[in-house]
């Protein structure tokens, strides 16, 4: 604002200083965010150090402490603005891999080493953004507030929903294995285990064929064979042999979980080679059966496993960036944008996780083709439904969809009980070539 001096000769105008930024020169330098920053790395580099080869482990550490020490330089000796930007970005790094570690840590295992840092992160990550974004507007006038703030709200979106999720996805926390077993369902069975390609033991309940086929089941992301337990039930009545098994990372199978299903191919292929050699299980009678994150994984193994002949998937979506190409075309300008950051999400995960990406779900269904798939959407989730159809596309003459209405994910058995035996059961006894029941 500009202000006339009437004292002055010529009476010229001097600025009140009301629009503009101090003299960052002047400005006393906090300790707060250097502080901030060594809490945030002390935590990353406990939850970087944490896992995976010697070798692997200290390349990611030292890559920690070389960021940290070089923002540390900025933070002590650069000028306001620069460091309230540098705060700022470490600060929505801190944040983002704090919410991907701390929210689920704290909700499914409580306070373990590992919340407890993703929680360090969370908390010092947000005191970078919010002093840096105190420090950055105080280095510049005020007519450019409005701007830089929505500016930072957009980059804190899409750093904390891309890296975010992708650390959330390749740092899953272990899901306890329920009390219920087969036998609570009456079911005999055998407590097995059997070893993936990649030296994995998978840990599983086994229950007999009395018709020659096997359903291999799958459950979703976050959750243990027990969560298929009622669905082994309707098919083991109907004579089919189950194997129901934990991912690994969950229950009590080892390894390293992965809630986008990439390790997916392996574990069936193994949980395949399992079945097949089973007492009574004919050539030729193998279906896969999975929920969400499980389905996902029958529809991409049926593609690279013909052992497959037949997939039910229930809840399946997505897994990789291909998945997502309906968005755009279903919700214009906005599916677009998120396109582009599931896009960042998938590639950031890619970077973090030793699994590589597989194929879309569409590409998969016409890889196995002319087998047949039949996916069961949830008819209370519209999007469950868009995908659908975007994966019927790959291959519309062996892909079913049947939507179960009203019911929501992965619940279409227990809104819907009796149809769903009766779709699931018919379209398996088709898909395997076995006699209609009488």
């Amino acid at each position: 604002m500009r202000a006339v001096d009437p004292s002055g000769p010529s009476g010229r105008c001097h600025d009140d200083g009301r629009d503009a930024p101090p003299d960052s020169r002047r400005a006393p330098r906090s300790a707060v965010l250097p502080a901030a920053l060594v809490g945030a790395a002390a935590a990353a580099v406990l939850l970087v150090g944490r896992d995976g080869s010697a070798g692997w482990r200290g390349a990611r550490v030292v890559a920690v402490v070389a960021l940290v020490v070089g923002g540390w330089r900025v933070l002590r000796r650069a000028g306001e603005r620069w460091r309230g930007l540098v705060a700022v970005a470490a600060g929505l790094l801190a944040t983002a891999v704090g919410v991907g570690i701390a929210v689920p840590h704290v909700a499914k295992v409580g306070f373990t080493t590992v919340s407890l840092a993703g929680l360090g992160c969370l908390a010092t990550g947000l005191v970078l953004v919010v002093g840096g974004t105190v420090t950055t507007l105080r280095a510049t006038r005020r007519r450019w507030w409005p701007p830089i703030l929505v500016g930072l709200f957009v980059a804190s979106y899409a750093v904390v929903f891309t890296l975010g999720v992708a650390v959330a996805a390749t740092n899953v926390p272990r899901t306890a294995l329920g009390r219920e077993t087969p036998g609570s369902y009456g079911l005999a069975y055998e407590d097995v285990r059997f070893p993936t390609a990649d030296g994995v033991d998978l840990s599983g309940w086994y229950v007999p064929t009395r018709n020659g086929a096997v359903v291999v089941l799958l459950h979703g992301a976050g959750s243990t064979r027990s969560a298929v337990l009622a669905h082994a039930a309707v098919l083991a009545d109907h004579g089919f042999g189950v194997l129901l098994y934990d991912a690994r990372g969950h229950g009590r199978s080892p390894g390293r979980a992965m809630d986008f299903g990439w390790y997916g191919d392996l574990d069936v292929l193994a949980a395949v080679d399992f079945v097949t050699g089973q007492t009574g299980v004919e050539p030729g009678r193998v279906a896969a059966l999975g929920l969400s994150m499980g389905g996902e994984e029958a529809v991409g193994a049926a593609a690279s496993d013909p052992r497959v002949a037949a997939v039910v998937a229930e809840g399946a979506t997505t897994r990789v960036t291909g998945d997502k190409a309906w968005l755009s075309d279903v919700h214009g300008v906005r599916g677009w944008v998120q396109e582009q950051l599931d896009r960042a999400m998938y590639a950031t995960a890619d970077v973090l996780s030793a699994a590589s990406p597989p194929i879309s779900l569409r590409d998969a269904v016409a890889r196995t083709s002319p087998r047949p798939v039949l996916l069961i959407t949830a008819g209370a989730v519209p999007d469950e439904g868009h995908a659908a159809a975007h994966i019927q596309s790959g291959s519309p003459a062996t892909v079913q969809v049947w939507t179960a209405s009203g019911a929501g994910h992965t619940r279409a058995l227990s809104r819907h009980p009796a149809e769903w035996e009766d779709r699931v059961v018919s379209f398996l006894d088709h898909a395997l070539g076995l006699p209609p029941e009488l």
